[in-house]
């Protein structure tokens, strides 16, 4: 069963949802609140695994109070239901600690799959959302690694992936063969792997070459 709390500022909003919910057998809303600053104490009294919350909320909004609900009850999924751009929100809310968003014009289909799947552990977002979200995860991981290695060793990196020997890439980069081994262990320790051919599948996974 997952329990889920509905937090919106208008009633006819939570009744609606209340009666949907319901109506799935596996699902039970066990509260509905008017506004960010009664979800506190909400949770401490009653198990929650779901918190279903507009961002505009009155005394505190739905951005923050989330926030600090996730500081003392980690396990407590919130999916933001909210009729604000998600250009606009959507990425930031999930970056916040949310485990979804959905805009206020989507479907009942698309609000019941979006709790299953923030119950399961994923995230949720609009199709759209979710590719720019994991866009963003695949630059930062692209600009973490950049970062961990030296211009040196991203030559050397480069020169391997396009089928260079160790004497090749000594002497287009005059350096002796012993640097060039030098480089390749740290390319290893650096990139997590321990041969050659995953160091270059790392390389373009990341696009590093």
């Amino acid at each position: 069963m997952i329990h889920i709390l509905i937090v919106d500022s208008h009633p006819i909003v939570r009744t609606g949802l209340e009666l949907f919910l319901n109506s799935k057998a596996d699902f039970k809303v066990i509260g509905s609140l008017g506004s960010g600053i009664e979800i506190f104490e909400f949770v401490r009294r009653h198990k929650v695994d779901v918190i279903i919350s507009e961002v505009d909320l009155p005394e505190l909004n739905g951005i923050t109070a989330m926030r600090a609900i996730k500081k003392e009850n980690k396990s407590v999924q919130v999916l933001m239901f909210s009729n604000q751009p998600e250009e606009i929100y959507a990425i930031s809310t999930i970056k916040a600690g949310a485990s979804g968003y959905l805009n206020k014009g989507a479907s009942v289909d698309e609000l019941e799959t979006a709790i299953r799947k923030i119950s399961a552990g994923e995230t949720s977002l609009s199709e759209k959302m979710d590719k720019h979200f994991r866009y963003e995860d695949t630059r930062k991981s692209r600009s973490r690694m950049f970062k961990k290695l030296s211009t040196r060793e991203i030559e050397v990196l480069k020169l391997l992936s396009i089928g260079r020997k160790n004497k090749e890439i000594a002497q287009e980069l005059d350096i002796n063969e012993k640097t060039v081994s030098t480089y390749k262990a740290r390319l290893f320790k650096k990139l997590n792997v321990t041969n050659i051919v995953d160091l270059i599948h790392q390389a373009k996974h990341h696009n590093l070459t």
